[in-house]
């Protein structure tokens, strides 16, 4: 990246709205501020001004922020242009500052210097776009606690402390005849085990802000005409599906997420699963399947007034072995059942009716239960799929590290590397590759 460039982008959502912004960042702003506003600007301080094309003439009206280097969010001196929000007032704006020398942000730059300027580790920057991303008041909270360090310092105590064990280690084998004893006065095996605590602690708090984060796909799939349809709409609380009495009217799949206590739930409608010669329904079926393939849990709908048939069973038997699967026996009303979790031969059954909504907080439980839901929200992280990847190499090393006992060579580079896979996570040890690739997700005017 040239780091020694100005950048200039729109840093508002696009469309119509009352306030617009544009934001330049680099180094020597004054130029460009001269030749934009003509007037000086104090740093932090909010000025309303007029916004001054080539020729001199008003493009906009409205307020300029200036903010020198290295109190900037960037890190470089950055100018905030707040002016209306017409896209076309915008363009001509951001057309302004590239004529001026800027050339135009890529996706994630601002955020990306800030990174680069240590204004930010990477787990932070991580969660700018995790904040705007986020869909429900949790999360929310989660990304807030991300962005303001409290993420990156527990790793960064965990980092601390591998620091302190290695280097009692490391100072061993430079006096190999006190190994053992100055090992043992130092607490090396407590050390270690307090450190592995900790650490599945934090992997405990990752995985559950990565599925506030992430969210649950969930597949209902059945044979047709057990209440798919029904069961979706009334999870969604509005006529989103088609219900009728007939086999197969659900041919492509509909997608609808909803928030189960707090946590964003993606709940996909499929055909209905059975031997077919209709080309088109085995497009259909085919479809359902693949949809299963990548669901993080799936909803056997059966129909209660039947009960369980072979052609459930061979549903059962074809889905994934890794996938987690709840039945539900549906149409309750016309059986006269009470609803009902149960456990049978260690599968989650939950006893309800779509069509009035009988025993729907049982199976919003059942769902938060089987993906591993446990918490509040507080205390978790907004952690990623790399994130969870490092924390669980971490571990790994220090597993091994446990099973090596006195091999000090080898046990000083297993700490080493859990120690390298935890500043993965901050970016202390960081490719450049998987930079591009972070903060390319980013939208452009961040």
């Amino acid at each position: 990246m040239r780091t020694s460039d100005t950048i200039a982008a729109i840093a508002t959502a696009p469309g119509r709205s009352g306030i617009g912004v544009v934001r330049i960042s680099g180094p020597r702003l004054t130029d460009l501020i001269a030749q934009l506003v003509r007037r000086r600007l104090a740093p932090r301080r909010a000025v309303l001004t007029d916004f001054l094309g080539t020729d001199g003439e008003v493009i906009d009206q409205g307020i300029a922020l200036y903010f020198p280097a290295p109190h900037s969010y960037t890190g470089e001196e950055v100018l905030e242009l707040q002016g209306h929000g017409g896209p076309v007032v915008l363009q001509l704006l951001l057309r302004r500052c590239l004529e001026l020398g800027a050339r135009l942000a890529e996706p994630g730059e601002f955020t990306k210097r800030a990174y680069l300027n240590d204004k930010l580790d990477l787990a932070q920057a991580e969660s700018v776009v995790d904040l705007i991303d986020a869909t429900t008041a949790q999360a929310v909270r989660c990304a807030l606690r991300s962005l303001q360090g409290e993420f990156s310092e527990r790793i960064g105590e965990l980092a601390r402390a591998l620091i302190e064990l290695r280097t009692l280690v490391e100072a061993t084998l430079d006096f190999p005849e006190e190994d053992v004893e100055f090992l043992r006065r130092a607490d090396a095996d407590g050390r270690l085990a307090a450190v592995r605590t900790r650490l599945a602690q934090v992997q405990q708090a990752a995985q559950q802000g990565s599925l506030l984060r992430e969210g649950m796909h969930v597949v209902l799939a059945g044979q047709p005409n057990v209440g798919k349809s029904s069961l979706l709409n009334r999870m969604v609380g509005e006529e989103l599906a088609i219900v009728t009495d007939i086999p197969g009217t659900t041919r492509d799949a509909i997608r609808e997420s909803v928030v189960v206590n707090g946590v964003p739930a993606h709940i996909i409608d499929t055909a209905g699963l059975r031997a077919s010669s209709d080309p088109v329904e085995k497009l259909s079926i085919a479809r359902t399947w693949a949809a299963i393939e990548r669901a993080d849990l799936v909803l056997l709908v059966v129909d209660a007034t039947v009960g369980e048939t072979q052609g459930d069973r061979d549903i059962l038997a074809r889905l994934p072995g890794r996938l987690p699967c709840i039945r539900v026996m549906n149409k309750i009303d016309l059986v006269g059942r009470a609803p009902a979790v149960e456990r049978v031969d260690g599968a989650t059954v939950v006893w309800l009716s779509a069509k009035t909504g009988a025993g729907i907080e049982r199976l919003r439980q059942a769902l938060l239960d089987t993906v591993g839901w446990h918490g509040s929200g507080e205390g978790l992280f907004m952690a990623r799929e790399r994130h969870l990847q490092a924390l669980g190499a971490a571990q790994a090393h220090l597993e091994q590290a446990t099973q090596l006992g006195r091999q000090l060579e080898l046990f000083a580079e297993e700490l080493r590397l859990a120690q390298e896979a935890l500043g993965a996570i901050t970016g202390e040890y960081t490719a450049d590759d998987l930079l591009g690739e972070i903060f390319s997700r980013f939208c452009i005017g961040k």
